[in-house]
């Protein structure tokens, strides 16, 4: 079992960065694929970026590349999403995601089988 609490969201102006943490229990977090997801109002969940267990492989959708780096701390048990020149329609709930890892580049909500609950983010003009 594995329990997420993501940390670091609020209100920032267009142009501005955040970053936004999240804190894993359980054992064997190096065994997890970590996700990270947004969901705007009146709008489904969307993949944002993705890292590997070992942290060497991480993905993102197209929307963020260039902007958005995540990274994880195995020893600290930690994720993190950094969100540079941030945009009005990154304004969102962000949720991390855990899954086991078996090598695979994992996008889809479905794929993941813990979830935090979400902090907030909001771009201002």
């Amino acid at each position: 079992q594995v329990q997420l609490v993501e940390s670091g969201g609020g209100l920032v102006q267009a142009g501005g960065s955040l970053r936004l943490s999240c804190k894993a229990s359980g054992r064997t977090f190096s065994s997890y694929a970590m996700g990270w997801f947004r969901q705007a109002p009146g709008k489904e969940r969307e993949f944002v970026g993705s890292i590997s267990g070992d942290g060497g492989r991480t993905a993102y959708t197209d929307s963020v590349k260039g902007r958005f780096s995540i990274s994880r701390d195995n020893a600290k048990k930690m994720v993190y999403l950094q969100m540079n020149n941030l945009q009005r329609e990154d304004t969102a709930d962000y949720y991390c995601a855990a899954r086991l890892d078996y090598g695979g580049t994992y996008v889809l909500a479905y794929e993941y089988d813990y979830w935090g609950q979400g902090t907030q983010v909001t771009i201002s003009s």
